[in-house]
């Protein structure tokens, strides 16, 4: 009885120190689509993912009743580092759903034209809002009306500590009249939360502790590195790193130049603490509001061994073609494309053997090459030609009957017989890193629909004639890109090369702008009027060390670029169900297509290359 009179108090009492108005609540997910098309449309880096922030802690004084609910104070504010653009999980701020909406079309609007770095909040908030009125006074009326709307909700200042109405009083002047306020007083407390304004990323900009560093890359300058532990698809935890401290003591006086204030420290060795219990593990994220990794004392090996037991045994791996590659590398913070930064392996595939295509795939080709006959070379007959292998009989007989009538001038007498030849070169890059390894159903995974759609391809390009390679690539680190030959452009379309196909098998990560740098010099020494690079993948570009996120996005972008000015055409064909948030960045709104459903990936694949290729 007790405890179901105290869940009802609880209930009662949190909603009644809840300040928000549920029923005009407006959540990320109504409009995440809208605020970053506004996002991307008004400047926003459109590498950047636009997402749902979760709850941070704020220090702000609480009321009466907010003391005696025990509420937390977990505040959900608009933020953006390098990487993301991180908004409210949902805003009820208002009692007027619209005015809820616009807020977050505002906040987008800040965020577009902002770095995400601040030298004083405050400031630097109202000299952002200036500059965006003065650049779209067409969103002054829009802001006006947020403006006094969230000036009334705020608690009136009279009403406040003595102490706080000197810093309540100049946030309602910066709200009401951007850029009239340049001082701002210390006191003890934040000022409640001011959604109008982006807030800083929380987030400290520590190097990246020895025992973490790729054993190959010492003696370089370190990379910084950020850590966030995911809470949903939507919504990404708090993160940061600091110093191992066995105590945290002390009183911090509030500046907005620092406006978080605690966080609970949590010692995490990512080196040895490796649950298989992914239940508990997802439920203990949940409960933190910030994850703080600490520099390790002790230097872990377990974790560089586990690495190095990724890779295969010499006996086991493929067949290594050379001594390897060197390539370049984007290093996107220098701005600068690092010379013999990567090694390539060419390879081929181990225990590869003459093969014949599949039985169940034989009636598919059939269908596919009829459809490809029509872009065979077709040789056809000029007419009324000055000169040519042949006399035209019907111009020539035109032209005698119209002499007999009146003097004219000769015409053209013969005809000519020429070719129309597709002068085009095309080489397909299949991405076997080991998601390909993913099962589609019980039957299939995702490199059985990849080894599936090369086959066909070869076989719908083999009947029309048209010059071809196919390649394979996965990584394991910089040093070690793994491009695997199927088929070159010199060699035909045979059993050996259907071999290879049904030899490959998943690889490792994906370091896509290696593998794109190497294949654009090879199709590049091609002679043909028209070079088609193909790019088969199912996921973005990723591997264990720093080529993650926004580094690997960059110089994927680069390499793209690279060939795009050779004149060689890329286009992209995905599986992967997220990729127009990064895709579009890579290749352009019309330089890749989304397979929905990846086992329909055999037969779209020639389709898509009828299309290309067919103008």
């Amino acid at each position: 009885m007790e405890e179901w009179v105290g869940g009802l108090w609880h209930k009662y009492i949190t909603r009644k120190a809840n300040p928000e108005f549920e029923e005009a609540r407006v959540a990320f997910d109504e409009v995440s689509k809208s605020v970053g098309m506004v996002f991307r449309a008004l400047g926003g880096d459109s590498v950047k993912r636009v997402e749902a922030a979760s709850g941070r802690e704020y220090l702000s004084r609480k009321s009466f009743l907010q003391k005696i609910s025990g509420d937390t104070q977990l505040v959900s504010l608009a933020w953006q580092d390098e990487e993301s653009l991180r908004l409210p999980e949902s805003l009820a701020i208002f009692n007027d759903k619209s005015l809820n909406y616009d807020l977050y079309i505002w906040l987008a609007v800040l965020a577009s034209n902002h770095n995400g770095r601040f030298s004083h909040w405050a400031t630097d908030n109202q000299t952002l809002v200036v500059n965006i009125l003065e650049k779209f006074p067409a969103l002054r009326n829009r802001y006006t009306r947020l403006a006094q709307a969230f000036v009334a909700s705020r608690q009136p200042i009279d009403t406040l500590p003595h102490t706080e109405q000197a810093m309540e009083q100049a946030i309602v002047n910066s709200i009401l009249t951007p850029g009239s306020v340049t001082e701002f007083p210390m006191v003890n407390f934040a000022p409640k939360a001011v959604y109008l304004w982006l807030y800083p990323s929380s987030s400290s900009e520590e190097t990246v502790p020895p025992e973490y560093q790729d054993i190959e890359e010492e003696g370089q300058e370190e990379e910084k590195q950020k850590k966030s532990v995911k809470k949903s698809q939507t919504s990404r935890k708090e993160a940061e790193r600091v110093d191992s401290p066995d105590e945290r003591n002390g009183m911090m006086i509030f500046r907005l130049e620092s406006l978080f204030s605690w966080s609970e420290f949590s010692k995490l060795d990512r080196g040895s603490d490796d649950s298989d219990d992914d239940d508990d593990m997802s439920s203990t994220v949940e409960d933190l509001d910030k994850i703080t990794l600490a520099k390790q004392q002790e230097k872990q090996k377990s974790a560089q061994i586990k690495i190095d037991l990724d890779l295969p045994s010499a006996s086991e791996d493929d067949i290594p073609l050379g001594e390897g590659i060197k390539l370049p590398e984007w290093h996107y913070k220098k701005q600068i494309l690092e010379e013999d930064r990567c090694l390539l392996q060419p390879m081929l595939p181990k225990d590869a053997k003459a093969e014949k295509l599949p039985v169940r795939l034989q009636k598919i080709s059939k269908l596919i090459q009829a459809q490809f006959e029509q872009l065979r070379s077709v040789r056809y007959w000029l007419k009324a030609q000055p000169q040519g292998e042949e006399i035209d009989l019907s111009a020539w007989l035109d032209f005698h009957v119209e002499s007999k009538i009146t003097p004219s001038a000769e015409k053209g007498l013969f005809r000519s017989f020429r070719g129309n030849n597709r002068d085009l070169s095309c080489l397909l890059l299949a991405d076997l890193s080991m998601s390909t390894d993913a099962h589609l159903d019980n039957d299939n995974r995702v490199i059985d629909v990849v080894q599936d759609s090369l086959l066909l391809f070869g076989e719908a390009l083999q009947s029309v004639g048209d010059n071809f390679a196919m390649y394979g690539f996965s990584s394991v680190k910089r040093h070690n890109v793994r491009f695997t030959m199927l088929k070159n452009f010199n060699e035909n379309y045979t059993d050996h090369v259907r071999g290879r196909i049904q030899a490959i098998k998943p690889g490792f990560y994906t370091r896509m702008g290696a593998a794109i740098r190497q294949a654009t010099q090879v199709i590049n020494e091609q002679k043909s009027t028209e070079k088609l690079l193909l790019i088969l993948t199912d996921g973005k570009p990723n591997d264990i060390d720093h080529y993650e996120g926004r580094f690997g996005i960059e110089d994927t972008h680069n390499a793209i670029t690279e060939a795009k000015r050779l004149g060689i055409k890329p286009f992209c064909i995905t599986i992967d169900t997220d990729a127009q948030t990064y895709l579009p960045y890579l290749f352009g709104s019309d330089g890749f297509t989304v397979i929905l459903r990846p086992e329909q990936l055999p037969l779209r694949l020639p389709q898509l290359y009828h299309q290309l290729t067919s103008q």
